[in-house]
């Protein structure tokens, strides 16, 4: 087991409101599934998936966390390290859209200053039902310079895209593209000193 199976690691986060589909759009992501009788995520979970992108296999360690008040003090740990942040809300829910500003302060005040950030409108598929215009997420994107899409783990809708949109841009600014701290070039160190916890 010497040679890593992956070029790059990049740690993703989920936030936002609890049940606005964030583990069905991670288990859309990771294993092309929709489940409607999810219960809510205690406290953090995490899956990983490995893609490609630009000639590199990045490995995505993609954290889910709960939305409820009481694992706020656990999930905020979470933030330190993660290298991009996908804030959700359900347009059928107005609430949760206006808690995105809390979640993006929650971002300027636990994570990392480069992180990357994405926001996401779901449930897009149930248009009948809809609280929260195309627009009102555009302008609140704009207005913090984050790029936004509106998706359906349901319908699969743009999960993919909101995923490898983020991977790339994490990809866009990794020196030399080269995740190894300090420039180290691990495709010259012998297999054995890699053995441990990557």
């Amino acid at each position: 087991m010497a040679k890593k199976s992956y070029d790059l690691l990049f740690k993703l986060l989920l936030i936002g409101d609890s049940g606005v589909g964030k583990t069905c759009l991670l288990f859309r992501f990771s294993d092309d599934a929709f489940n409607t009788t999810f219960i809510s995520t205690i406290g953090i979970d995490f899956k990983i998936k490995t893609v490609e992108l630009g000639g590199k296999k990045i490995k995505l360690q993609i954290w889910d966390t709960a939305g409820q008040e009481r694992f706020h003090t656990i999930t905020t740990s979470y933030y330190r390290g993660a290298m991009g942040i996908m804030l959700v809300y359900d347009i059928t829910n107005g609430k949760t859209f206006d808690n995105i500003s809390k979640w993006l302060r929650n971002i300027d005040e636990h994570a990392n200053e480069d992180v990357e950030k994405m926001i996401l409108g779901n449930k897009c598929d149930m248009d009948d039902k809809r609280q929260v215009s195309k627009d009102r997420g555009d302008s609140i994107a704009r207005e913090h310079s984050i790029p936004f899409l509106e998706t359906s783990a349901k319908a699969n809708i743009n999960v993919e895209q909101a995923f490898m949109d983020l991977a790339q841009a994490i990809l866009n600014k990794t020196p030399n593209k080269d995740s190894e701290p300090r420039g180290i070039d691990v495709h010259k160190q012998e297999g054995s000193s890699r053995k441990c916890c990557l």
